[in-house]
């Protein structure tokens, strides 16, 4: 993300703590080359950084890559729902989703999602990492879920589940194919689900108006009978 997510503007290394200097360094090649890849002595020495003052810092290698993570997380989704907040109705923020993660996919440092990343080089049975990506999968979801159900959809949390396979396998798409487009291709399956989603309840309520309707009638005729 840090090479992942869009930033405005480059961090001078003079300017800022060991500690900083260290989460971008480490953030750049574990997005990069990934994690397992990346050693102590790679973020060090593109920290320019002694080994003694990350390990004073962090502890453990574990420790640097959960405080990315964190980290990471709460910049990626602090620029994802402000770039679908942009929209005036729920219904068109949600059918900003792709083209905001377009914009991501379009980046010349697009490195994919960092927790998928994490969780698809680590053993299976890891479970901090796994924690940390379900927090943050959960975040993105329950505000997709506040979209959904202030459109009027009838089960948002499964609708913004839909939506969310859409957007995973969209970003490893683009990861994969380094081709932004298929952000495209996740929408117009988005906006399919959305558009049947959001219509039923108003197909319901309109089939309980005439059946309401239809029941009125057939008692007022059973009182001229009677």
């Amino acid at each position: 993300m840090t090479d992942a997510i869009p930033h405005d503007a480059e961090i001078k290394l003079p300017q800022v703590s060991p500690r900083h200097r260290l989460m971008e360094a480490a953030t750049r090649l574990f997005c990069k080359n990934g994690i397992n890849a990346t050693g102590i002595d790679a973020i060090v020495s593109e920290a320019g950084t002694a080994k003694t003052t990350l390990y004073k810092i962090f502890k453990s290698k574990s420790d640097l890559v959960e405080a990315v993570l964190e980290a990471e997380g709460k910049v990626w989704r602090g620029w994802f729902i402000a770039g679908i907040e942009t929209g005036k109705t729920p219904r068109e923020k949600l059918d900003s989703i792709f083209p905001v993660l377009k914009k991501w996919f379009g980046e010349e440092g697009y490195y994919g999602c960092v927790f998928i990343n994490a969780v698809g080089e680590h053993p299976k049975d890891e479970t901090r990492l796994r924690a940390l990506t379900m927090a943050h999968k959960s975040f993105v979801l329950d505000h997709v879920a506040g979209l959904a159900r202030a459109a009027g959809a009838a089960k948002p949390e499964f609708l913004a589940h839909q939506i969310g396979l859409l957007m995973d396998g969209a970003i490893v798409a683009a990861m994969v194919t380094r081709d932004p487009t298929v952000a495209d291709a996740a929408g117009g399956a988005a906006k399919a689900l959305l558009d049947e989603a959001l219509s039923a309840p108003a197909r319901r309520s309109r089939r309980n108006a005439l059946q309401g309707g239809a029941a009125a009638l057939a008692k007022e005729s059973l009182s001229v009978v009677d």
